[in-house]
């Protein structure tokens, strides 16, 4: 494998020996990096940007690093990357990625420096390079990084990459450079919000005008194209992992009989099916798993409902090598557990992130579209390898009857450093059944979607202000409150009633604003008392009376 490396050399020392393709020295601007990495990557299988105040690369690291399935390393965050740009903070607060992990730990990241990165020449060339029109290496970087893992990169953080000794002082953006970011990866609108946020935030205005104005002039890349093809292709059996499927139930017994019956035609053959069964005793059918006797089912009966404490007494007593979390009103292909097994062997990954077509809520946007690191985790199609639950534990009890506690989970996966890639090869249909689930707890009774229309609003759930306030900093909670207030105004109305529906909640708008501090407030208040995760013990099975 040919690997070319570009030397950024700004105090002109000497050079490394590098073995394992062409090296050049080049300049330390934006420019010159970007020329130099167009020349090279056609000609080359991956390109090495390396600083050689650094000292020298392990050569030994970068084949072993290309020999695995990601496609862009780097040590980004200890080269002082870590929470740059800073105004993504106003349009983009809680987004996963936008909490870094552990700086000591290797985990999926973004934030790259091009002092220190490997590439797959392929994603240079179909995701495009960098984007010679910023003023710094560090905004140049931040915007490719930011490209590829939103357009279906996989990106690992590695901190080994760097000698032993190494260290940086904090990267620096320039003001314009963190606007010609927003511009490039937000647009427009979202650019003008964070500069009215800037200055209410102490930035002075004309600065803050001086930098929006800078970053105005021509630049970008090519569209990206796609990466990786999201194809089911063949299951290699021979390595696959047992499947337990987890199926949690709440008095949605014609949903759970369907979906049981879908699983009967599986081309993979799940090792069991563990049913939580939370029924209230007086609704239950304790007769119904005689039905699917040809099904490798188990059933755990719970008197107690809760989405959190069901799935974690599933999780308990799974035998599989891997969960594949479902909802009870799920319809699934033959092939779902195939496609998920043959996605977890081709890209080397701890979970395989299904997409669900939601009845009534139109087409899957676009980046639902594409094979890329995942900042979901969906308990309603997901196969996750059981092991990552030894690092992040079971399911925080905070959300026991509340939203966000597959979001909760995904969060210290990742940060656990495990491997989540979203597949949209793997879809299910989710049909939202009109009763039991969250809705028997009076929660999720409104999307966003349907929040936009008619005068419905979307507030804030309190365990989402919760897991808000759990991983992200005070600023960017409050910046995530504003924008979720401000959000209500968005409707799907069209015509006059688009107008009208807006000055409505334009009215509403201070009432929105409280009711959602109110909400934040009560999702505060939680952490008096949580969070409560279970440690993950597997096969306690004999504590739980199945059938």
């Amino acid at each position: 494998m040919r690997v070319d490396c570009l030397w950024l050399n700004s105090n002109g020392r000497p050079a490394p020996r590098w073995p394992l393709g062409e090296a050049r020295q080049v300049a330390s601007t934006p420019a010159a990096l970007a020329r130099a990495a167009a020349e090279l990557a056609p000609r080359a299988d991956a390109v090495l940007f390396w600083d050689v105040a650094l000292g020298a690369p392990d050569v030994a690291l970068v084949a072993d690093l290309l020999a695995g399935p990601a496609d862009v390393w780097h040590a980004g965050l200890r080269l002082g990357m870590a929470g740059l740009p800073r105004a993504i903070d106003f349009v983009d607060p809680t987004w996963r990625f936008n909490r870094d992990p552990d700086l000591a730990r290797p985990a999926t990241s973004w934030r790259l420096s091009w002092r220190a990165c490997l590439v797959r020449a392929e994603v240079l060339s179909v995701l495009g390079g960098l984007d010679a029109s910023f003023d710094t290496l560090a905004g140049a970087a931040l915007e490719a990084g930011h490209r590829w893992i939103r357009h279906g990169a996989l990106m690992a953080y590695v901190p080994d990459l760097l000698p032993a000794g190494a260290v940086s002082p904090p990267a620096e953006v320039t003001p314009a450079d963190e606007f010609r970011f927003l511009r490039r990866r937000y647009g427009r609108m979202w650019t003008g919000w964070a500069a009215w946020r800037t200055v209410r935030n102490g930035a002075g205005l004309a600065t803050t005008r001086r930098a929006l104005a800078a970053s105005r002039g021509a630049g970008g890349v090519p569209a990206p194209d796609v990466l990786h093809a999201a194809e089911p292709g063949q299951t290699r059996l021979g390595a696959s992992p047992s499947v337990t499927i987890l199926i949690p139930t709440l008095d949605r017994y014609p949903h759970l009989f369907n979906l049981l019956d879908q699983l009967r035609e599986q081309t993979v053959r799940p090792l069991e099916i563990i049913v939580v069964d939370q029924t209230e005793a007086a609704a239950r059918d304790s007769e119904w798993p005689a039905r699917f006797a040809d099904l490798p089912l188990r059933v755990i009966w719970r008197d107690t409902a809760g989405q959190c404490s069901s799935r974690n007494a599933g999780l308990a007593a799974a035998r599989g090598e891997a969960v594949l979390f479902l909802d009870d009103d799920d319809e699934v292909p033959p092939d779902l557990i195939a496609r998920h097994l043959d996605f977890l062997a081709r890209f080397g990954v701890d979970a395989s992130c299904g997409v669900a077509e939601e009845v009534g809520a139109g087409a899957l946007p676009a980046e639902f579209r594409l094979v890329r690191d995942s900042d979901v985790f969906p308990t309603n199609n997901a196969l996750l390898r059981t092991a990552a639950l030894a690092d992040a534990g079971l399911f925080d009890l905070a959300y026991e009857r509340g939203e966000r506690a597959d979001g909760d989970l995904g969060m210290r996966l990742y940060l656990a450093g495990r491997r989540l890639a979203l597949n949209p090869a793997a879809s299910v249909v989710h049909l939202h059944a009109p009763r039991g689930g969250l809705r028997q707890h009076k929660a999720r009774a409104m999307t966003r979607a349907t929040g936009r229309r008619g005068l419905r609003r979307h507030f804030l759930a309190p365990t989402e202000g919760y897991l808000w306030s759990r991983y992200y900093t005070p600023a960017q909670v409050h910046e995530a409150l504003l924008i979720r207030t401000v959000g209500t105004l968005r409707g799907s109305e069209r015509g006059v009633r688009r107008w009208l529906r807006l000055a409505a909640m334009l009215a509403l708008l201070p009432d929105t604003w409280r009711q959602n501090r109110a909400r934040l407030a009560a999702g505060q208040a939680l952490l008096a008392r949580y969070p409560d995760i279970p440690s993950f013990q597997p096969a306690l099975a004999e504590e739980y009376q199945s059938l």
